[in-house]
């Protein structure tokens, strides 16, 4: 059974505002209602973060939209939700988590071939203003180069 990956949820703001550090493949603990939706394409998670409780990680305030031909049994649009990693990983990342400035943050949410949900994440570390700035021109220029480079 062949399911295509055309499910593809993008943080465009993570890698604008973080400097990413190291990258983790997750799966989630999800109700019924909530992959259906998420099927359609009904989520953000341009707010969300992850956060240790109790030894696990979670993904706070990711935003499900609820089901629309659910019932009562319908899932809350924002709930923490367990991520699943291997012990080690998150060992791992609760100890470079310690570090200031360092925060975990998902980049992606897509659904693989077998049909899984699962959240790319990342280890960053937030960004100054003016490696902000700098991005910015380096993405102007760019621009205008190739804008020179095609009427040529």
């Amino acid at each position: 059974m062949k399911i295509e990956k055309t499910v593809n949820i993008l943080n465009r703001r993570a890698r604008f505002e973080y400097e990413i550090l190291e990258e983790y493949e997750a799966g989630m603990v999800l109700t019924g209602t909530e992959i259906k939706s998420l099927r359609s394409s009904k989520a953000s998670i341009t707010e969300s973060f992850c956060q240790f409780i109790d030894g696990e990680l979670y993904i706070i305030n990711m935003m499900i939209d609820e089901y629309k031909l659910g019932t009562f049994y319908n899932h809350k649009t924002k709930r923490e939700r367990k991520l699943l990693l291997h012990k080690k990983e998150l060992q791992k990342l609760e100890k470079k988590l310690k570090d200031a400035g360092n925060t975990i943050i998902p980049l992606k949410l897509y659904i693989t071939d077998r049909g899984k949900a699962k959240v790319l994440i990342a280890l960053g570390r937030g960004k100054k203003l003016y490696d902000k700035r700098e991005v910015i021109k380096d993405r102007e220029n760019k621009r205008n180069l190739d804008r020179i480079l095609k009427k040529s």
